[in-house]
Order: structure tokens, then C-alpha cells, then sequence
């Protein structure tokens, strides 16, 4: 077994082998050094490489993390409030919670629930902050040093409802409506980061971090004086423009460059 410190910059996944084990492990050419580590020995630094290569290409790659919620800020982008009905340029973040129930990992089917529920399902691509450390009341000057990494995440939402009802559990909370991966990048500046959302393989969603009118240690530093941030907890950073419906056989990718692209189909 080898001791590994981790670099600024590493790409890690969840996984799972034909045996079903799930590991945790680096990427590197295709390949997936595999960890003995678990998610609270890698958040400190503690890189167990047990010799093990896999292929990317022979396993199943999983939630990048399980987390204890799912924090979810809305309208950070101008442009998506004003398409959903939304303020632009809160000096809060519009705040909702997503079960844990919601997730499913890159390749994996989005349900959508009966016609008679919602008949208007849409997608919202984002960049995903993966917490490192236990964050209480902290300072936006210190939020950074309670970062792991990066992820995806599709917003996925069933807008009719979320137009109607007071709160955005039901609209937001329906079992697969959060495709999250497929992997957790360290060390990232996430102030220039562009997002790209396709809908079989046509843009519909183009924009980039630098244009959220809140930021990343702002809603960190925010959202830690209202709860415990836990190691794991994933916070959802908002939509760009360009949320839009889909349909049952359609494909969704996200995209943002360095953390790389997250794929879901439509069921």
C-alpha cells in the first residue's frame, strides 16, 4: 500500500467493479488508481493507492460522493430568474433542498413521473461545490478552505409545479431529478468556468461562473450560518439561462470545462 498526498489538481471518482464493491480512486489516462481510502481519509489528505488499476471504460462510475443534503441556490444567474419568474441580482440567494433520494450518477435514467403530476420537466445544468470540512458560521474570507472540489449537477425540475406551489420540494424532489458527477475535481478556481448544457447534442444552455451575481465564499459563508455544512454535503450554485423542457428518450449533457461532462437519459 502506498501513501499518497493529494495535489492541487486531481480528478477522483466513486466507482463500482463487477463484484459491486465501491471504491474510491484517481484518474489518470483512462485509467482509475484505485484508493482503500474513504471519503473522510481523502478530504484529509490521506491517499491509500493499493496498487489497483481499472480502466474507466470497465466500471461502473457511481455518485462521486453520498452526502447528508443537497444544498440547491437559485437565481444566482440574472438570466434564469428572469426566464422563471424569478428576481435577478438578490442580494440572497433563493434557497431549497433536494432529498438524497433525487440522485443518480452520470449515465444513469431521469424518470419522469406521470403526466398526471407534471407535464413539464426541464433541465439546468450547474456547477456543484463538494464540501471538505465541517463548516458552521464561517467567514466568507475563510468559505475556500471548507471546499473538497467541483462537481456537475442537472437541476433537473418540474416547472409547472414549481410555478404553483409555495415551496420547491415537490417540483425539485421527485426520485432521479438530480444527476450528479461523474467526478469531484480538486483545487479549481470556479470563478471562470464555463457551463455548457446539450439536449440531444443541440447547446441550450451556454454560460460561465463569472456571470453569477452571488459568490461561491459568499454562499458558502451564507448558507453556514443557517446550517451545519457536513463533509460530502453538495451545494448546488444555480442555472445559467436556457432551462428547458425534455422529453422521455431524450439525451442530457452537461458540460464544464476541467471537471468534464455528465450524461443522463430521459426515461
Amino acid at each position: 500500500m502506498v501513501m499518497q498526498v493529494l495535489q492541487k489538481t486531481q480528478t477522483i471518482v466513486r466507482y463500482q467493479k463487477p463484484n459491486g464493491k465501491a471504491s474510491y480512486g484517481i484518474v489518470e489516462d483512462g485509467e482509475i488508481l484505485q484508493l482503500s481510502s474513504d471519503f473522510t481519509e481523502i478530504v484529509n489528505n490521506d491517499l491509500k493507492f493499493d496498487g489497483v488499476r481499472v480502466k474507466y471504460s470497465d466500471v461502473k462510475i457511481l455518485e462521486p460522493v453520498v452526502p447528508s443534503k443537497i444544498v440547491n441556490f437559485g437565481w444566482t444567474y440574472a438570466g434564469h430568474a428572469k426566464e422563471t419568474g424569478g428576481t435577478a441580482n438578490l442580494k440572497e440567494p433563493f434557497l431549497f433542498l433536494k432529498p438524497t433520494s433525487s440522485l443518480i450518477p452520470d449515465q444513469g435514467e431521469i424518470i419522469l413521473p406521470s403526466p398526471d403530476l407534471t407535464q413539464q420537466v426541464e433541465l439546468e445544468g450547474e456547477v456543484a461545490i463538494v464540501i471538505g470540512k465541517r463548516a458552521k458560521n464561517i467567514k466568507e474570507e475563510e468559505a475556500m478552505d471548507y471546499v473538497f472540489g467541483y462537481t456537475l449537477f442537472n437541476d433537473v425540475t418540474a416547472r409547472d409545479l414549481t410555478k404553483t406551489d409555495p415551496q420547491f420540494t415537490r417540483g425539485k424532489g421527485f426520485d432521479t431529478f438530480g444527476p450528479l458527477g461523474p467526478c469531484i475535481v480538486t483545487g479549481l478556481d470556479p470563478t471562470n468556468l464555463r457551463i455548457v448544457t446539450k439536449l440531444n447534442g443541440t447547446v441550450v444552455q451556454d454560460g460561465n461562473t463569472n456571470q453569477m451575481s452571488l459568490s461561491i465564499p459568499f454562499l458558502i459563508s451564507w448558507i453556514s450560518q443557517v446550517m451545519t455544512l457536513e463533509p460530502g454535503d453538495v451545494l448546488a450554485t444555480g442555472s445559467p439561462s436556457g432551462s428547458c423542457p425534455m422529453k422521455s428518450g431524450d439525451v442530457v449533457v452537461v458540460e464544464v470545462e476541467q471537471i468534464g461532462k455528465l450524461c443522463n437519459f430521459v426515461k
